[in-house]
């Protein structure tokens, strides 16, 4: 009986497959590249409430789930296993640097940036646990964060060099057809890539390309250059989706009060007898 079961099982999913065409190289027209609507200058419309919906903020390498660094918290504290979004391997740390990395991770609870409400940076800011928001006119995008009120503003037309290192770094964008191509510089060291520890120095040049896939999702593709710290550039590849709820939008996230007595409670004068 069971037998017979598992086979009428078997020559279901062999149909479905077939119904779907899974398995079997498309023929040409199958597939058509998805056209966003347009603004008013005809450049592609990404203006929008986006999340990503994935564990790089635990880690951007291919991990298992963890304990967390804090035992009292249990499983709320506990790494949520994940693919990775990291594209062809381990990330290609010189010898020096992946040393500080498994440092970063060992000590995370107090050296993580993300602990202290400092800014996320980029790309991080992206794959956080909480939305943003794109705001498109044509000589400026602006990206609004719900982390830490962080906000980028993307120059579309005057390309100029970063006045001073920042968090989140100075942004120069351009078009590519479909493509928002944004070129990032000007970092401080003071960001990671995630809660593992993964990091960068001041020399950190980030390629960032959004690029509209359907009318609710986006394809982030970003390319990592930092010769202090890597041996060659790479590359990290994710979907952000649209919120689609009817009331989406960036609420206020004002986390510097909540790491006061963190970072300054030492320095607060003992009551007077």
């Amino acid at each position: 009986m069971q037998s017979r079961y598992a086979g009428a099982m078997i020559a279901g999913t062999a149909a479905v497959i077939g119904a779907f065409g899974l398995g079997t190289t498309p023929t040409f027209g199958q597939t058509r590249a998805y056209r966003a609507p347009r603004t008013a200058d005809g450049k592609p419309n990404l203006n929008g409430i986006w999340q990503a919906i994935n564990e790089a903020n635990w880690d951007i390498e291919t991990h298992a789930a963890a304990p967390g660094p804090v035992t009292a918290l249990g499983a709320a504290a506990a790494v949520l296993p994940g693919p990775g979004i990291v594209e062809g391997g381990p990330i290609p740390y010189q010898p020096a640097a992946a040393a500080k990395k498994k440092e970063n991770f060992e000590k995370r609870l107090t050296l993580d940036p993300e602990v202290k409400c400092y800014l996320p940076g980029v790309p991080r800011a992206n794959y956080m646990p909480s939305p943003f928001q794109i705001i498109q006119t044509q000589k400026y995008i602006m990206m609004v964060y719900t982390f830490a009120r962080a906000v980028r503003t993307i120059y579309m037309d005057d390309h100029k060099e970063a006045p001073a290192d920042s968090w989140m770094g100075w942004s120069n964008g351009h078009w590519e057809g479909e493509t928002l191509v944004v070129d990032n510089t000007g970092f401080n060291d003071q960001t990671w890539f995630d809660r593992a520890g993964n990091f960068h120095s001041d020399a950190l040049h980030v390629v960032e390309r959004y690029t509209a896939m359907s009318p609710d999702h986006l394809l982030y593709e970003a390319t990592i250059e930092d010769p202090n710290v890597f041996t060659r550039p790479w590359k990290m590849s994710m979907p952000i989706y649209r919120r689609l709820e009817k009331n989406a939008q960036i609420m206020e996230f004002r986390c510097v009060e909540f790491v006061e007595e963190l970072m300054y409670g030492h320095l607060r004068k003992p009551p007077s007898k």
